[in-house]
C-alpha cells in the first residue's frame, strides 16, 4: 500500500532520531523518498545512524547534535537546518522513561523526563512552527505520545505528565495553526521494545513475558507496523486528518489503562531499590 514515492519531496526531521523508533521511522521515511534530518544529544550515534541509513537507503540524511530541553540550541539548529533547504515535517520522537514509586522521585527525576518530552516537543514545533506560518509554508507535527496520556499511569509519572502535556499541545496547535495550513497529529504506541529502554521500564523476564503479551493480540508491535503509520500521517494522502491521537497497542489499552499499574503487585522492595537512577557526579 506504501508506494515508493508517498514521501518523496519531503524533508523530515525526527528528534531523537539515533536509536530506537525515530531510527526506525528514520530508515521507513527515506525508504519512502523522503529527505531526512536527525536530532539527538550524541552526536556520535547519530552519525553512526545516518551511515547506516545512507548505506540501505541510498538517501540523504543530516545530523544536528542539540538537547531539546535547551529552547536555544533548538532554535538555532532549526535555523542551520533550514540553510540546506526547506522543512516540511517534525517528529517529535525524544523521550525519556524511567519506573519509580512517585514519593521517591527528585525534583532533578521529574526534570529529566518533562525536559525532554514536553518541554522538548514545544520547543521543536514553535521552532518549526513559528517559521513555517511567517512563509506562508504547509507543515505537519506528528508527536510520539503514548496511551497514558488521557488515563495516567502508575509509576512513571513524570511520563504521564509530560505526555499528556505534548497531547493537548498537538490538540491545541491543530486548531489554532490548522486554517493556515498548518497540522498535527499524535501516534500513542503500547509495547515497541527498544533497546535501553525495555531494561529501564520491565528489568525482570517475567515482567517483561506480561508487558509483552497482555494486550488482546498477545504481542509486541513491530517498529515498521509503527513507522509505516507515521509516514502515512506526514503523507498527502492523509491531509484531512488534524488534531487525532491513533493508537497503535494491539488493544491493550482497551483491556486495561495504565501500562505500568501492574508493577505495584509484582515488584518487591529489593526490585524497586534496583530500580532507582543512578547518581552521577
Amino acid at each position: 500500500m506504501f508506494q515508493p514515492d508517498l514521501l518523496a519531496g519531503k524533508r523530515i526531521l525526527i528528534t531523537g532520531g539515533g536509536t530506537g523508533l525515530g531510527k526506525s521511522m528514520g530508515r521507513r521515511f527515506l525508504e519512502l523518498g523522503a529527505g531526512l534530518a536527525i536530532c539527538g544529544r550524541r552526536a556520535e550515534v547519530l552519525e553512526a545512524t545516518a551511515r547506516e541509513h545512507e548505506k540501505a537507503t541510498g538517501g540523504v540524511v543530516t545530523v544536528h547534535a542539540c538537547d531539546v530541553r535547551d529552547a536555544d540550541a533548538v532554535e538555532a539548529m532549526v535555523e542551520r537546518l533550514l540553510e540546506d533547504g526547506p522543512l516540511h515535517a517534525l517528529v517529535n520522537n525524544a523521550a525519556g522513561n524511567f519506573v519509580a514509586r512517585s514519593e521517591e522521585l527528585s525534583p532533578r527525576a521529574i526534570d529529566a523526563v518533562v525536559g525532554i518530552v514536553l518541554r522538548g516537543s514545544v520547543s521543536c514545533t514553535l521552532a518549526c512552527g513559528r517559521r513555517w506560518l511567517a512563509a506562508g509554508q504547509p507543515g505537519t507535527v506528528l508527536s510520539i505520545v503514548t496511551t497514558y496520556a488521557w488515563t495516567g499511569s502508575a509509576y512513571v509519572l513524570p511520563s504521564a505528565m509530560a505526555k499528556a502535556g505534548v497531547l493537548a499541545m498537538t490538540r491545541s496547535l491543530a486548531v489554532e495553526w490548522g486554517a493556515r495550513g498548518i497540522r498535527l497529529n499524535a501516534i500513542a504506541p503500547g509495547p515497541f521494545p527498544t533497546q535501553g529502554a525495555w531494561e529501564r521500564l520491565v528489568p525482570r523476564p517475567d515482567l517483561a513475558r506480561r508487558f509483552e503479551t497482555r494486550n488482546p493480540l498477545g504481542r509486541v508491535g513491530e517498529h515498521r507496523e509503527l513507522a509505516d503509520l507515521a509516514a502515512f500521517l506526514l503523507a498527502d494522502g492523509s491531509a484531512f486528518v488534524n488534531g487525532e491521537v491513533v493508537t497503535i497497542d494491539g488493544g491493550e489499552w482497551l483491556k486495561g489503562a495504565g501500562q505500568f499499574n501492574f508493577l505495584g503487585d509484582m515488584l518487591s522492595e529489593e526490585d524497586w531499590q534496583a530500580l532507582k537512577p543512578k547518581r552521577s557526579g
